[in-house]
């Protein structure tokens, strides 16, 4: 495994970038054709981003092996009811998890993973939580993460097949 992966955030010059990223991803887990028309989407994240970075409500990473960016990931920071097992009700959902197929393996999403949730930890922020696919349950299982029962989600009638 024994790659040099770097992780740094993105900054608010590298928009365009990050968008561009965040359209990958969502093509990739939405198994969206190249020719689906995401435009709008696309002017809703660069929305999101220009809103939520500046405010510290979202922090994005870019990992590289060799200086070619290779992957991303993400936290959204949020606040919760304050709750025993979190008091102060701050959490981190980690998000956009993504290392291009030819990467994968090197250890390039567990540099992403941990760096943020290390970002996260210094800030004093008590809970990270995400939404994984089998085929990543080890690597997040590996890094402390555990499974929350009792979860569900209300269907989305606008999603075929209801809300990812």
């Amino acid at each position: 495994m024994g790659c040099d992966v770097t992780v740094r955030r993105v900054g608010p010059d590298e928009l365009d970038e990050l968008v561009a990223w965040r359209m990958e991803v969502l093509r990739c887990v939405f198994e969206l054709p190249e020719d689906a028309d995401v435009s709008a989407l696309r002017e809703e994240n660069l929305r999101y981003y220009r809103e939520e970075l500046p405010r510290g409500g979202h922090v994005a990473a870019f990992a590289e092996l060799g200086g070619e960016r290779v992957g991303c990931a993400a936290l959204c920071l949020q606040r919760e009811m304050p709750s025993p097992d979190n008091p102060d009700g701050r959490c981190a959902y980690l998000m956009n998890v993504y290392v291009r197929p030819a990467h994968r393996g090197r250890g390039v999403a567990r540099a992403l993973v941990s760096r943020l949730v290390s970002w996260a930890r210094e800030r004093g922020i008590p809970k990270v939580y995400l939404e994984t696919t089998p085929a990543a349950r080890p690597l997040y299982e590996s890094l402390g993460f555990r499974d929350m029962p009792d979860y569900m989600i209300l269907a989305d009638s606008r999603t075929p097949g209801g809300a990812r």
